[in-house]
């Protein structure tokens, strides 16, 4: 997170976020830093000034996660979302009590 925040290019993960950010397309960051100093929150304002999103991984209990699975589920179908590929088996908040899957 910090490398690519400060256009440091050192492997091809960093290169790729750079030339994403570069070309003003879509870079998604699952940042799973916890608990949160305040170097790690400068730098993920300063990516969200960039123009990256970020979207840790933090489970919604929303749905009534069943297992594991249900909480991984959750973080990667939000991703999916954001890249424009959403999945029809989803299972979608539509209110207090009320879950479908579209």
């Amino acid at each position: 997170m910090s490398a690519i925040a400060h256009g440091i290019t050192a492997n091809l993960i960093t290169r790729a976020a750079d030339v994403a950010l570069k070309e003003r397309r879509r870079l998604i960051l699952m940042v799973r830093e916890s608990p949160l100093h305040l170097g790690h929150l400068r730098t993920m304002a300063t990516l969200a000034e960039m123009g990256a999103i970020l979207a840790p991984p933090i489970p919604g209990f929303y749905n009534q996660p069943a297992t594991i699975e249900d909480l991984v589920d959750s973080s990667v179908d939000r991703v999916m979302d954001l890249l424009g590929l959403p999945d029809e088996k989803t299972r979608r908040w539509t209110g207090p009590g009320i879950q479908s899957r579209k």
